[in-house]
């Protein structure tokens, strides 16, 4: 007999009936969360624990690129800055460093603050 955990029920509930740029959004605070549990593992020498976290970081941005909808300009600079990203945080995993991850984290809580945001607007407009 498996028993469900609710918090993981309702997580995947809320995933499978989210539109999909609420579903985007929950990707970049995803993505932040994920970034944060690995400069914190890092900073407690924790290096298992941090390259697991980045590496959920990774697929995170790993998705984005793939979801993300080709043919526009703006699509464009998303997947070169997606593979900045994914290339810094790459580089930041293999030599445990720090800086890298602060900086990554940065544009990462830059775009979810913009799709925030970009979701408000939208909303007040409909």
């Amino acid at each position: 007999m498996v028993l469900n955990n609710p918090y993981q029920t309702y997580q995947k509930q809320a995933v499978t009936t989210s539109k999909p740029e609420d579903l985007t959004f929950m990707l970049y605070q995803g993505l932040v969360k994920f970034i944060r549990l690995s400069k914190n593992a890092l900073q407690n020498n924790k290096l298992e624990e941090c390259h697991r976290n980045n590496l959920r970081a990774q697929d995170i941005l790993s998705e984005l690129m793939v979801t993300l909808k080709q043919g526009y300009s703006v699509s464009d600079s998303l997947l070169s800055m997606y593979d900045y990203m994914k290339s810094r945080l790459i580089e930041a995993n293999l030599s445990k460093n720090l800086e890298l991850l602060v900086e990554v984290e940065g544009f990462a809580l830059e775009l979810s603050e913009t799709w925030s945001t970009a979701m408000k607007l939208s909303k007040s407009k409909s």
